[in-house]
């Protein structure tokens, strides 16, 4: 979800969950009129009603009622009252007491009495079996002579009792002020530090003059100590903070913190392994986001759950969805691919730049990643992990494509979703909703022939007609994208699902044809590219790219995949120049932040990762530690180095996101269900605040605050798979540490004739140390094979390649060189030559 679905929710989910109300703030309450009609129930019932499964009593001075189990929608059963008068900017308590036998979790709504029940409050209260008095203040956003408070208290397998009393509903109360818990004034990456990286972190103080630190060990020792630098008034905060710097100590070990000024931060580790997990665990979250398919508990405890949207009732697609009316005449089976966020829509322009992301990390290190990596059910099938969840998504990319004959053919839908917004919690298989296959768009189509460019080369090893399925694929979005360059989504087509409309789309025609000569080296494609205004141009935004921003994917892309650009050297300085200027952002930034523009957008910690998507970029490209050091660095923001003192990647450090918006990771609505898998990013600070929980509780915030862990925050909060994608990229970066090896590697052709060629390889050793034994390992582009090898040992798997020594040539003293040469075949496209070796493991100049 985006800020381009921001209007639209603000109608159709007007959402004020408030923690419970203040005594004092109750009683002022109490000069305002009562809304509720017998709410202490002395005169019986009426006017409260209930669904057609309920029988209403009184009971001791108490309405209650025995709740029916083997309902599947909160919705099922509700019990409720009509005719509430609200008016708009009254701030209003709304009080009652409740019980629940055995205890359980319902729903409390004030809302529109008919469709789309706008809420203008939602509370979850935990209703126990002796029985709890719960309050909550919201403000009316429009004025209404009939709104409806309702319990909503179905979904229960099993059969409870419920019982109420005391509903209260009056205006004069005082609107809650908000102060988030922010803990310790000392702020740390909660998760770590890498023993040779940076370590950094941030002072909250009034303090104006350097202050003492320490930085202790478990045992409470202090291994080392210094004096703060004064940083003034951080803008993106508010706060007065000092920056410490640790980086000297490299001990590894558990259980650190650092203290300053009275105050002593949250644990930390030193470690080299500090970032292992991660990558992992951002990839595995796709695959609890798959559409169409069973999650099996056994592959994820505790998210299991049936298909979804696999057209079994209630469900009514995603196997034969129509167009909109009045859009197409035909149906297209769209199942599969990933739920975009915390809904059910799945959507091309979202889906581009995630699966390009994934792709894009494999391509970068592709040794990296293995079978059976994930645990998904595609393990073992000889392919990596990776590239098996990437494809789960193309191949939904791929049957968004307008069939050959039809108005518009080569185009894309734009998105596929719900015909109306859906309420929270809802598991993917129980939404009854019908599916609409929204209009073709240039954006989608573009990111469809950039998406199945990329996916033809990278599977080119592993499924050759599946490559050359995506490369057919591509083609033909590129002619019809061209044949109709201008044709953008609705911006307000954005009923039940988010509108992603994108006025400018010169950044993805710039994406396309760069995805499409880098894999067929075509002259068409190559015009294309050095004709964009795009390839010269500074791309590189304050507040980073993203899916309506994808330029950079293109730039990113020559300069780091092997291909034939003329200007190839001048590709690979811009994006030197890029990370040049996040580096400045992040050093002037007391949080150690590559991304500071005077408000925070939505979905800012994506945009964060981008920027240093663009500076580990860098790295890779000249092997220069303040640009490996700069992502460590950043990193350390999202994991707790922040203003809120919380880690946004859920499972990572003592206090971190877990409530994300979404309606199936929904344990905060309903403790049945999961809170969002490890590994999972929140969205963060946003200064827009659109839902109307940042709204109450955060108004006026700095931008760093303008966030809050609430399921119903979904400005703020809210998963994405366009948000784990770069976490996934970055994580892979940290974990593979960089290294860099004394080595030279110089490769070339010897001779070559339609489908073979002959090359050879000098490794030359550039340290002080002499190599014993030598593994060298690259990869090609694509579909490339080694055969026949003299002075070498060859294997090869997909397109990753490893040399080794023969005993005789195993040994490479300081200063010298060992060759070897071998015959190849070439692949279906451009042949070029592989750029970056790793000698023993370790990547070569």
């Amino acid at each position: 979800m985006t800020r381009c679905r921001a209007a639209l929710l603000a109608l159709l989910t007007m959402v004020a969950l408030s923690p419970a109300a203040s005594p004092a703030m109750a009683a002022r309450a109490d000069e305002g009129p009562e809304q509720i009609v017998n709410g202490t129930f002395d005169a019986g019932t009426a006017p409260w009603w209930g669904t057609a499964n309920l029988t209403l009593s009184v009971d001791e001075g108490r309405l209650c009622a025995d709740i029916p189990g083997g309902t599947a929608n909160p919705w099922d059963v509700i019990i409720g009252q009509d005719g509430i008068p609200l008016v708009a900017g009254e701030t209003y308590a709304y009080r009652f007491a409740a019980s629940a036998t055995p205890a359980k979790v319902g729903r409390a709504l004030i809302q529109l009495p008919v469709d789309p029940w706008t809420q203008y409050l939602s509370a979850a209260p935990e209703l126990s079996v002796p029985g709890d008095d719960h309050s909550y203040t919201f403000t009316a956003p429009v004025s209404l002579p009939n709104a409806q408070v309702v319990f909503q208290l179905g979904g229960s397998a099993e059969p409870w009792r419920f019982c109420m009393d005391d509903v209260s509903l009056k205006g004069g109360a005082e609107p809650e002020e908000y102060e988030p818990d922010t803990g310790p004034r000392v702020r740390v990456n909660m998760v770590g530090y890498l023993p040779a990286g940076p370590k950094k972190a941030t002072v909250v103080t009034t303090g104006t003059t350097a202050l003492e630190w320490e930085l202790r060990n478990a045992e409470k020792q202090t291994v080392a100590r210094g004096r703060t630098t004064p940083r003034g008034v951080d803008a993106s905060s508010g706060e007065n903070v000092h920056t410490l710097d640790f980086s000297s100590y490299r001990k590894p070990g558990r259980g650190y913190t650092v203290t300053a000024d009275g105050e002593t931060s949250r644990p930390f580790d030193i470690a080299a392994d500090l970032y292992d997990g991660l990558p992992v665990d951002a990839l595995k979250f796709y695959y609890t986001q798959r559409s169409g398919i069973e999650i099996l508990d056994a592959l994820r405890p505790g998210y299991g759950r049936s298909a979804g949207h696999a057209g079994v009732a209630p469900n009514q697609g995603d196997v034969e969805v129509p167009c909109q009316p009045g859009v197409c005449d035909y149906t297209l089976n769209v199942k599969g691919g990933w739920y975009d966020a915390g809904d059910h829509g799945k959507y091309v322009v979202n889906g581009g730049i995630s699966v390009h992301q994934l792709m894009s990390a494999y391509e970068r290190n592709k040794a990296a990643f293995a079978d059976g990596q994930l645990d998904i059910p595609e393990s073992g099938n000889g392919v990596p992990d990776v590239l098996d969840e990437a494809r789960w998504e193309q191949e939904f990319l791929l049957s968004m494509q307008v069939p050959d004959g039809e108005p518009d053919a080569g185009m894309a839908h734009h998105k596929i979703h719900d015909q109306n917004w859906t309420g929270l919690p809802l598991l993917p298989h129980l939404d009854p909703q019908p599916r609409e296959l929204h209009p073709p768009s240039t954006a989608a189509t573009l990111n469809l022939a950039a998406t199945a460019a990329q996916a033809a080369r990278l599977f080119t090893p592993y499924d050759a007609a599946f490559a050359a399925r995506n490369l057919e694929a591509a083609r033909k979005a590129w002619a019809a994208a061209k044949a109709d360059p201008e044709r953008y989504a609705d911006p307000a087509d954005g009923v039940g699902g988010g509108a992603y409309n994108d006025a400018d789309v010169s950044d993805e025609f710039y994406w396309a044809a760069a995805e499409l000569f880098i894999t067929t080296g075509e002259k068409e494609f190559e015009e294309f590219v050095l004709g964009s205004p795009h390839h010269t141009g500074d791309v590189w935004r304050d507040r980073g790219f993203d899916w309506g921003n994808t330029a950079q994917l293109g730039r990113l892309e020559l300069a780091t995949v092997p291909n034939t650009i003329p200007d190839r050297g001048r590709v690979r300085r811009s994006v030197i120049e890029g990370a040049d200027k996040y580096l400045a952002v992040q050093k002037a930034h007391p949080y150690g932040l590559p991304y500071n523009p005077p408000d925070f957008d939505w979905g800012s910690n994506n945009l964060v990762l981008n920027n240093l998507v663009v500076v580990a970029t860098a790295y890779d490209l000249t092997g220069r530690e303040t640009y490996r050091a700069a992502v460590r660095e950043g990193m350390d923001y999202l994991l707790g180095r922040n203003a809120l003192n919380q880690s946004y990647v859920t499972g990572y450090g003592e206090v971190a996101s877990k409530n994300q918006h979404s309606r199936w990771y929904a344990r905060q609505l309903d403790p049945a269900l999961p809170n969002p898998p490890r590994g999972t990013l929140a969205g963060g600070p946003n200064s827009a605040i659109q839902d109307p929980v940042a709204q109450r509780l955060l108004q006026g915030c700095k931008p760093q605050f303008c966030y809050i862990d609430d399921i119903e925050s979904w400005a703020t909060n809210e998963l994405t798979i366009n948000w784990n994608a770069p976490l996934a990229w970055v994580a892979a970066f940290l974990a593979d540490g960089g290294r860099r090896s004394d080595c030279r590697v110089r490769y070339s052709g010897h001779g070559s004739w339609p489908g073979g060629f002959i090359a050879q390889v000098v490794i030359e050793n550039t340290g002080r140390q002499s190599v014993d034994g030598w593994s060298l390992r690259w990869s090609w582009l694509g579909g490339q094979r080694v055969k026949e090898g003299w002075g070498v040992k060859l294997a090869q798997s997909g397109s990753v390649v490893t040399a080794t020594g023969l005993g005789w040539n195993d040994q490479i003293k300081p200063g010298r060189s060992v060759t070897f040469g071998f015959a190849g075949t070439g692949g279906a496209g451009p042949d070029p030559a592989p750029e970056v070796f790793h000698l023993n493991g370790e990547r070569c100049a």
